[in-house]
């Protein structure tokens, strides 16, 4: 009975910790067309900075954990994480948010084949298919050569791409280090390169507007009015209250009960783009969705290599 309750319990804290960091996308797609996301992700980021190092002291029960030689390592995926879920907002100021959550869900199926490709994991037939079938679901989605074709649909895929190298390659990380500090060097990393990019575009001088996802990357530092700043800052409490949630689920349950659930993102990115934006896939994108959706389960229930890890695809904000 007790694993069943702390399965239970684990559960509601993930779909709670989802559900806390889909507003962030939310929020980021709502300012996406006055703000950079350099400014977003700078004000995001000194924001979570407190509270990560509180997560630290909480679950690895000391702040030792930060100073680890691997710290350097970290950093590198951390950047690589950077430009990941850079597309994936870029991705995100473009497209309507189930497009874009969609196709994040493609990188369990990157994540396959990058261990098969870089770690020499075997994969068996049945996966190989789940994955082909998964990427016809993204080619219903994206129906590349259709009229009104936009090249940024392919943001959210290249987002899902980076992020299953950073995941397949910090296997042999996460057995030295917590996820705690990992999550923490993560964070320091977006904050310093948000600052480069700032840098780079903040006074404007370089601002492209012809496109959705030109304009909000190279667009210049905005004075933000106290409710823009408010959203803003209020990205950094949510992603350390969504990291806590789903740390502590799967921290409290096994990874099989739990993983399937953050498909849950998907309900959310539906709910919202139709909510605020109106919008709503058509019946081809929906058949993708429940493909890519079915061959993401598929493979994320396998018995897997004890390596492999706990959580196949995390929503954008969480790693």
């Amino acid at each position: 009975m007790r694993q069943i309750s702390s399965s239970g319990f684990g559960i509601l804290c993930l779909i709670a910790g989802i559900a806390v960091f889909s507003v962030q996308d939310l929020i980021l797609k709502g300012l996406s067309g006055d703000y950079p996301l350099h400014q977003a992700m700078v004000l995001r980021s000194l924001t979570a900075l407190p509270f990560l190092i509180a997560i630290v002291r909480v679950f690895d029960g000391t702040l030792a954990t930060i100073a680890s030689r691997g710290w350097w390592q970290m950093s590198l995926r951390g950047l690589l994480n950077f430009c990941a879920y850079t597309a994936y907002y870029l991705g995100l100021a473009t497209l309507p948010m189930p497009t874009t959550v969609a196709l994040w869900f493609t990188a369990p199926l990157f994540i396959t084949l990058s261990a098969a490709l870089i770690l020499r994991e075997r994969v068996p037939f049945a996966s190989a298919l789940a994955v082909g079938l998964g990427f016809a679901g993204m080619l219903l989605i994206l129906r590349p050569g259709a009229a009104g074709f936009d090249l940024a649909a392919l943001l959210p895929v290249l987002g899902a791409l980076g992020y299953a190298i950073s995941m397949v390659v910090a296997r042999p990380m996460g057995r030295r280090e917590t996820a705690a500090a990992m999550a923490f060097w993560g964070n320091a990393c977006f904050l310093i390169c948000a600052l480069a990019l700032s840098l780079v575009f903040g006074a404007g001088d370089l601002a492209q507007t012809s496109h959705p996802a030109l304009g909000f990357l190279t667009r210049g530092w905005i004075t933000p009015t106290a409710r823009d700043l408010a959203l803003m800052a209020s990205c950094g409490v949510i992603a350390a209250a969504g990291l806590t949630l789903l740390t502590h689920a799967y921290r409290i349950a096994p990874s099989a009960a739990v993983a399937p659930f953050e498909y849950s993102f998907m309900f959310w990115g539906v709910l919202w783009g139709w909510i605020f934006w109106g919008d709503m896939p058509d019946a081809l994108a929906w058949c993708g969705i429940a493909v890519i959706i079915a061959a993401g389960l598929y493979i994320i229930r396998q018995p897997a290599p004890a390596a492999r890890p706990a959580r196949p695809v995390p929503p954008p904000e969480a790693a």
